[in-house]
């Protein structure tokens, strides 16, 4: 099938970065290229676009359409983590703007085969990168009755987490949990009837959980965050999509943090800590998509934007 993603706040993205003809802009999570496509057609001879994503079918589907640009596009299968490290190699050591998306394309989870959905009945897997070869079946099997509690309650915030885990081990002693249809049956068994009538799918917070545990995403956000802020060049400026909360306020505290660092008793009439300001947060509150958007991509329901603007102290 198509590699197609819908670019969630398309405009509201472009005119975060304030994008400069001439500048470097680099894309963490390029997926099928629907918003590098719009910063690349925005840069002039001199600009410049990275392309990073760790997800080989989505590579062939954003060099497909970035052949327009491609003299002034360069594509590189890895992980934002690496950011700063595929820069280096490329001879880059600021830039003028950088963009992640973190959702799940829409291709991961409309393709079954990837296993992100909770849909249909297909093996477990949600890896991100097929390289990899840990998978969510892994997890699911292997995992201790209280590592599962833990994941579920942690990363998908669901007040069942303990007894989904109870339930998940008491299966797999039967037989291995092999694929997303036999694991619903099991999430759904452990969660009141009366629960299931009233809320969203059963499975939605526990299939997040272990999608997050799998693919380490929010310890990636949180280890490299700051890093990409400190390749901005002055005025540069970070834009980040989120799509649930605790992806949210990992944003929001490293930026609120990046902004006011000092950590000085607040009786103190002076800063003595040292510690200097990176830039300014752009958004006090996230944007979220508009009505006309919410309409026409009910995925984009949950997501929210936040931007950070780089400011270098002048010596």
């Amino acid at each position: 099938m198509e590699f197609v993603h819908k670019s969630i706040m398309l405009e509201e993205v472009i005119e975060s970065l304030a994008i400069k003809p001439n500048g470097i802009y680099v894309d963490g999570t390029l997926g099928g290229a629907g918003h590098s496509s719009e910063i690349a057609k925005r840069l002039g001879p001199e600009g410049r676009l990275i392309g990073i994503d760790q997800d080989g079918e989505a590579i062939a589907a954003a060099t497909k359409r970035l052949e327009p640009y491609k003299d002034r596009v360069t594509i590189v299968r890895s992980n934002y983590a690496q950011m700063c490290q595929v820069l280096k190699e490329l001879g880059i050591s600021k830039v003028d703007g950088i963009l992640l998306d973190l959702g799940v394309s829409s291709y991961q989870l409309d393709n079954a085969e990837r296993g992100f959905t909770y849909r249909e009945d297909v093996p477990l897997d949600m890896r991100m990168d097929q390289r990899q070869t840990k998978t969510a079946r892994d997890i699911v099997n292997e995992y201790s009755e209280m590592e599962l509690y833990h994941m579920i309650r942690n990363y998908g915030e669901d007040k069942f987490a303990k007894n989904i885990a109870k339930h998940i081990v008491a299966a797999r002693q039967e037989a291995p949990v092999e694929t997303t249809g036999q694991l619903i049956e099991i999430i759904k068994a452990a969660i009141p009837k009366k629960v299931r009538a009233t809320g969203g799918h059963p499975a939605k917070k526990t299939f997040q959980a272990i999608r997050i545990e799998l693919n380490h995403e929010l310890d990636v956000l949180k280890n490299n965050l700051e890093d990409m802020i400190d390749i901005l060049d002055d005025e540069g400026r970070i834009a980040i999509i989120t799509f649930h909360s605790l992806e949210d306020r990992i944003v929001k505290n490293i930026f609120r943090t990046c902004e006011r660092p000092c950590i000085c008793p607040p009786e103190f009439p002076v800063c003595v800590c040292g510690r200097e300001s990176k830039g300014k947060v752009i958004t006090r509150k996230p944007i979220v998509p508009g009505r006309e958007e919410l309409e026409e991509n009910s995925r984009s329901k949950s997501a929210k934007l936040r931007v950070f603007e780089r400011r270098i102290t002048k010596e």
